[in-house]
């Protein structure tokens, strides 16, 4: 009986092996799921949900994008994940500038790194007014 039992956790101990083996090198062959595309443009809201020198923050396909009213009654949009070990950025009113809680990187309100160890800029968005409504898209380079 003690024998027909080790038996049994040998043999289930050499699958549980072999599994761990097997599986993630499947998962390597795989292809992984397409997670969806990416959004050519999105309704970020209503002008007068943002009141100026503040921001609201807003789904761009997977990824947050932060979308700010300046002083000056502009609009300006960037992607919120920081390029630094890609946590999410906030808007600071009291500084004007992007703020990275993680490591403390600092953008200025043009997306440039300023401070920290964030190594390139924020990506910049298309912002356009339409009906009272703030609509956002990605840069459309022209050359």
């Amino acid at each position: 009986m003690r024998r027909r039992f080790l038996n049994i956790l040998l043999v289930l101990s050499g699958l549980a092996i072999i599994r761990g083996i097997i599986y993630p090198v499947f998962k390597y062959l795989l292809p992984p799921e397409n997670p969806g595309s990416i959004p050519g443009e999105v309704e970020v809201g209503p002008i007068s949900e943002v009141a100026p020198n503040s921001a609201k923050i807003f789904r761009f396909g997977t990824k947050p994008g932060i979308l700010v009213h300046l002083s000056n009654n502009g609009f300006k949009a960037f992607s919120a994940v920081c390029t630094h070990l890609s946590c999410t950025v906030e808007y600071r009113p009291d500084h004007q500038d992007f703020y990275c809680p993680c490591h403390a990187g600092v953008y200025d309100l043009n997306g440039r790194n300023i401070g920290g160890p964030p190594p390139t800029p924020l990506e910049e968005y298309h912002v356009e007014l339409r009906n009272e409504k703030i609509y956002v898209s990605r840069n459309v380079k022209t050359t």
